[in-house]
Formats: structure tokens, C-alpha cells, sequence
């Protein structure tokens, strides 16, 4: 599957995600964790992530707001957004670093609760111990540049 064509299915996935969120176009419904639509996330991220789009949409301008779930022992290798990422753990172990490679021994450990803000171009990684939840919100559209190109997995 193409990178183009991930994109494509990954935005009309979250598309009909939010509208089954909302029950009119002036009533969006409450967002009831148990019942959360998780899908698999882009392929923009390492492969085994997981996500739940709980308003707009991360891939057009605007803000949005989503949860991304990771297994243990996931990795995100370091990157920059073109925006603003406002992260908050919801559940597990999540460790964030600042810098232009993943570097397990400079990071801090968030657990449920902690939240980071990485401003927009700020080199930053992130990897986790234990099966992981973090609600991101921000201005659209969300995008990853891989400090390393070869982390980047649709070159892959």
C-alpha cells in the first residue's frame, strides 16, 4: 500500500469516526472511553500504534484532539511537527526526550496524568514500557518529520 493511499483510507477512517461521534451538527455526543473506535494509526508511525480521534481532524487545518495507544516497548524515533503538540498521558508509561536521536537515558518518565508540550520544530522521541495511552491535541494539519529519513516508516 502506498503512502498515498494509507493517507487516504487513515482520513476517511478518522472522518467517519467524527461524525459517528456527533449526533448533530450542533450536539457533538460526549466521548465515552469504553467505546472508543481505535484503528491502526497512520503509516506515518512505526507500525503497532493505535488510534481514536476524538474531534477534528488531524490531517486539515484546524484543531484536533486524539489518542494514540501504543504497546510496550514502542518507539517513536526523534522528529519535529510543523505545529504545536499538546500531549497528556491517559494511561501506562510514557518516556519523552528532547534531541535528534532516541536516547533512552535522556528522557522522563510521564505516567497517567503527566502532560509536555513540544512546541512546533522542537527535535523531540518518545518510547514506552508498558502498554501506553496519550490524548495529543493541536492545529491541523499533524504531520511527523523524522530527524533521520530512515527512521521514517512509509520510506520504509
Amino acid at each position: 500500500m502506498t503512502f498515498k493511499t494509507s493517507l487516504v483510507t487513515a482520513l476517511v477512517t478518522f472522518a467517519a469516526a467524527s461524525a459517528a461521534q456527533a449526533q448533530n451538527d450542533h450536539a457533538p455526543a460526549p466521548y465515552v472511553a469504553e467505546t472508543a473506535e481505535w484503528v491502526p494509526a497512520p503509516a506515518v508511525l512505526p507500525a503497532g500504534a493505535e488510534i481514536a480521534v476524538l474531534s477534528g481532524n488531524p490531517f486539515a487545518e484546524g484543531w484536533f484532539v486524539l489518542r494514540l495507544k501504543f504497546p510496550a516497548g514502542y518507539d517513536v524515533p526523534a522528529h519535529i511537527h510543523s505545529g504545536d503538540e499538546l500531549i497528556t498521558v491517559i494511561a501506562g508509561e510514557f518516556n519523552v526526550g528532547h534531541g535528534k536521536k532516541l536516547d533512552i537515558n535522556a528522557g522522563t518518565l510521564l505516567k497517567a496524568g503527566g502532560f509536555v508540550e513540544m512546541p512546533a520544530g522542537h527535535p523531540h522521541f518518545a518510547w514506552t514500557t508498558a502498554e501506553t495511552i496519550v490524548q495529543i491535541h493541536g492545529p491541523g494539519p499533524f504531520d511527523i518529520t523524522y530527524m533521520d529519513p530512515a527512521d521514517n516508516p512509509v520510506s520504509q
